[in-house]
């Protein structure tokens, strides 16, 4: 749980140093501006921005039931952050699952890449698919009704 942290706290952390070395060096613009933006950065690679990670065996169970893919993910994935930007609203009709919370999650993932835990993977219809371009994602979802 607390390592999912790691990456916007140290974003926090770094940004905190720096905005704190331009405020004692006379430049408090820009260090309100380094805060601010490490600050934006933090959250972006936080888990708040993905929608609630469910556990892999609750993710294939509904996907079975609606037919929606699942998401494998970890925060700080540039891949994953880009995935989940670019796909916008769509991303709450996915199921997310955060490899770094679910031990299942992250054993999918690496017996799909043959060991590894590259992410994003998305699987549909029992099959995975490797950082897959977001469009063909978008395209994977069912109609709404």
């Amino acid at each position: 749980m607390r390592r999912v942290w790691r990456v916007p706290a140290l974003f926090l952390l770094s940004g905190a140093v720096a905005a704190t070395g331009f405020a004692l060096g006379g430049d408090p613009v820009m260090a309100a501006v380094l805060l601010v933006l490490f600050t934006l950065f933090a959250v972006v690679h936080s888990p708040l921005i993905f929608p609630g990670p469910v556990p892999a065996a609750e993710a294939l169970r509904r996907a079975a039931a609606d037919g929606r893919p699942v998401v494998y993910w970890r925060p700080g994935c540039t891949y994953c952050l880009r995935l989940r930007l670019r796909l916008g609203r769509d991303a709450s009709r996915l199921h997310w699952v955060d490899i770094w919370r679910d031990p299942a999650g992250a054993a999918a993932v690496r017996a799909a890449t043959g060991g590894d835990e590259t992410v994003p993977t998305v699987v549909v219809a029992d099959r995975p698919h490797i950082n897959p371009d977001p469009a063909w994602v978008r395209r994977q979802l069912p109609p709404r009704t």
